[in-house]
């Protein structure tokens, strides 16, 4: 049984220990009696705090002159004892690295160990710009994405992103070149890769194969950007840190921009079971292994007062050996890189059915942005189409379209319908130079997949693309006869049905709409002829 009153009122550290005696969590305190004692009457404790205060069986506690004094003693008591319950930083993702398998075929992919199988290039800092080149090196080389070579081609080879070494489409030996290609871009030899897309896109546009030529134009200029890093417009002359706190269930999610002078060279996330004091442990655990800035920006205030503020921006001072700022802006500026950050660290929290719907339809990069058709049917003269837009999982309103049938005339006829819609807003998108989406989806089964394939054809257009039958709810891949079938309760398949629901419901509402006028129209003039 604890005494709480036995314990001091002065600063200090206090050590949480079980009935083996070992040490599981470590915290340092203005008011060692008042910290230790919230942990025993606290209401509102999160799950794993909860499993802490049931272990604890006996607590210890050094007294130090300040706050600082106690965060500095905290700081080397956790990385002498490393205790069970403390925040660890192996928790969080580190550097990261492409690798070339060793397989027969192999595959281009990411990851955060080095083996001793495979070719590894990196580390990469910047996330964004590993996951680009990854996605550009398929796109170009057309290599497989898939972990075991299918017995039939999947999505990938069908929209000319892979060369399918699954049905010997390719041998070994053509394989390996691609390999090599792709090998040249990572270790930054973009010379011959340049040459060759700059002779492809000349032959394109000889051959008055416009899009075509576009397409290679866009992987020119992807190549030639490839390590432009994003930058900030009032430059700076010291450094700052961005630090960004969100919490989705049982989850605490940091982000971390490193911001050198005014540009921004890297990001790092972290994610941690949610508990009390969280990013306050981050942010002395962090820096206590990692540089430390001048300024360090954050979206939350895990201080409880001005004194105990300047305590940690004395402890941070005491690391860097200089004066360190901590900051939680209102306005201008750095509230626009909090709210950057925390764009960030949404998107940890959100991307999960995302990253399983690429795993599981193979698809070559995270479908960020979705595209989905549909064709409203009430009639010959009352044929309309629908496409509604999501972003990161959501719907975007202000990329919805709607279409007026315009080349179908006078026989009810969905596929040629949604073959013209699709051509009209993809040859639209062409024109104009807009990113092209990552995914599309077209509401109906085999028939209305393959007008909508002949349109990217005809455009020479490489998108994912698939259809969702609606009667079995299965998913149609290119030249395919059998569907792929998923578990219907699947949060993939229940977020894949909710953007085919939207588009049906868009479509469907602006058919009435047209029905409506056409309806107003005829009485207009029939009332005039009367």
């Amino acid at each position: 049984m604890i005494e709480f009153k036995s314990l001091p009122t002065d600063p200090g550290v206090y050590l949480f220990k079980d009935k083996e005696r070992n040490i599981i969590y470590i915290g340092k305190a203005r008011n060692l009696r008042s910290r230790v004692s919230s942990y025993f009457t606290g209401k509102d404790h999160s799950a794993k705090t909860q499993v802490l205060v049931k272990n604890i069986a006996s607590v210890d506690f050094i007294v130090v002159d300040t706050e600082v004094e106690a965060l500095l003693l905290e700081n080397k008591l956790i990385k002498q004892h490393t205790p069970k319950y403390n925040i660890s930083l192996k928790d969080a993702k580190t550097f990261a690295y492409i690798m070339l398998t060793d397989e027969k075929f192999p595959r281009i992919l990411s990851t955060r160990k080095v083996g001793k199988t495979g070719e590894y290039f990196g580390p990469y800092t910047d996330g964004g710009a590993r996951a680009e080149l990854v996605q550009l090196a398929i796109k170009l080389f057309k290599l497989r994405v898939c972990k075991t070579l299918p017995k039939r081609p999947c999505l990938n080879y069908h929209i000319g992103l892979c060369t399918a070494p699954c049905i010997n489409n390719v041998n070994e030996e053509q394989y390996q070149e691609q390999v090599n290609q792709a090998r040249r871009l990572l270790k930054g030899d973009t010379k011959e890769i340049l040459q060759r897309l700059e002779q492809k896109m000349k032959d394109a546009s000889a051959a008055q194969k416009f899009e075509l030529a576009l397409q290679r134009k866009r992987e020119y200029e992807a190549v030639l950007q490839l390590h432009e890093r994003q930058k900030v417009d009032v430059q700076k002359q010291f450094d700052q840190d961005v630090v960004v706190l969100q919490e989705g269930g049982e989850k605490s999610f940091i982000e971390l921009f490193s911001i050198k002078k005014g540009v921004i060279s890297g990001k790092k996330e972290f994610s941690f079971e949610r508990q009390e004091g969280v990013f306050e442990s981050f942010i002395k655990l962090f820096y206590s292994q990692n540089p430390v800035p001048r300024e360090v920006i954050v979206n939350v205030a895990f201080w409880g007062d001005d004194a105990e503020k300047t305590a940690f921006e004395e402890y941070l001072a005491n690391l860097r050996h200089g004066a360190v700022s901590i900051v939680l802006p209102e306005r201008g500026e750095k509230l626009g890189l909090v709210r950057l950050a925390e764009k960030n660290a949404m998107v940890q929290k959100e991307n999960t059915v995302l990253q399983q719907l690429q795993e599981k339809l193979i698809l070559p990069e995270l479908p960020g942005t979705i595209e989905c058709f549909d064709i409203s049917n009430l009639g010959y003269d009352h044929v309309v189409a629908g496409m509604t837009q999501w972003v990161d999982g959501k719907p975007n309103k202000h990329g919805y379209r709607k279409f007026k049938i315009k080349t179908v005339e006078g026989k009810n006829d969905d596929f040629a319908s949604m073959r013209e819609v699709v051509y009209r807003r993809y040859a639209r998108l062409v024109k104009e130079n807009v990113l092209l989406p990552n995914l599309i989806i077209i509401d109906g089964g085999k028939g209305q997949l393959a007008a909508a394939l002949a349109a990217l054809n005809e455009l020479a257009l490489q998108i994912p693309i698939i259809a969702l039958a609606k009667k079995e709810e299965e998913i149609y891949i290119p030249h395919e006869d059998e569907p792929l079938r998923f578990p219907k309760s699947s949060p993939m398949m229940l977020f894949i049905r909710r953007i085919r629901d939207s588009v049906h419901d868009f479509a469907l509402a602006y058919n009435r709409k047209r029905r409506q006028m056409r309806m107003r129209e005829d009485f207009k003039e029939n009332k005039e002829i009367a």
